[in-house]
């Protein structure tokens, strides 16, 4: 594996290929976004979009893509599209679903969870964008009712998040996720008054455990706790995106 790229380990059909990215490997991004940044705001607080350009160029080069990734504007939202074909520019929504042979379904995170979907066939495939307004808003749940294929018969991967130790937050998101779930405190730690430790992992396996989904792989990178592989919006104030990557092969 090239040293910028994250294997996604699940046990998908053969027909399926999936990545992550890292931050440091490949890319030409400059400081604060070195190196490998795919995405992110532009201009005084971003980086620049021929960096971000050169960066999609030799990640497309590295996976032999089949055709440029659907990229998407991510709002921390629960709409989901279904692609036959690239888009000409990239859409508002946080979620992705296809089942065309060669079409690449990509999201960027920098602390959020990256949820990756196969089903178990190879038939089809799905990629959802989920910090914690996407999962309190449904994001998993609204895909995996776009997809086609049964929950059960779907398996899913979490990629890096902001990490179970290293991500505090207030009473709105712990009281966001309570209102959906009463069981999802589990995945809250008390630290000091009003704020908790969120174990976005858990919250996702909860949330498709709920939808049906029992086959979930992966989890358990901190974003926030390793610096030297994944960009932390939340450790740094800013910073690049990595991206993961799914497609059938053609």
């Amino acid at each position: 594996m090239h040293p910028a790229l994250l294997p996604v380990s699940w046990p998908a059909s053969p027909r399926v290929r999936a990545v992550a990215t890292l931050r440091h490997g490949a890319g030409c991004s400059a400081a604060p976004f070195d190196t490998f940044n795919l995405g992110g705001r532009l201009g005084p607080d971003g980086d620049f979009a021929d960096a971000v350009d050169a960066n999609r160029a030799q990640l497309a080069s590295l996976l032999a893509l089949p055709s440029e990734p659907c990229w998407l504007r991510q709002v921390h939202g629960s709409d989901v599209l279904r692609f036959d074909a690239p888009p000409t520019a990239a859409p508002e929504a946080d979620a992705a679903v296809t089942d065309v042979p060669g079409v690449v379904l990509a999201i960027l995170t920098a602390d959020c969870l990256p949820v990756l979907f196969c089903a178990d066939d190879g038939s089809e495939i799905g990629a959802a964008h989920a910090g914690w307004r996407g999962l309190a808003a449904g994001v998993l749940e609204r895909t995996l009712a776009t997809l086609g294929t049964p929950p059960g018969r779907v398996v899913a991967w979490l990629g890096p998040s902001a990490g179970a130790t290293h991500y505090e937050v207030g009473v709105e998101v712990r009281d966001a996720m309570l209102a959906a779930d009463p069981g999802a405190g589990e995945a809250f730690a008390a630290t000091r008054p009003g704020h908790w430790l969120c174990d976005l992992d858990a919250l996702a396996r909860r949330r498709l455990a709920r939808a049906g989904v029992t086959r979930v792989h992966g989890g358990g990178l901190s974003t926030i706790g390793d610096p030297q592989r994944f960009f932390s919006h939340r450790r740094d104030g800013r910073s690049g995106r990595m991206a993961s990557l799914v497609w059938l092969a053609p």
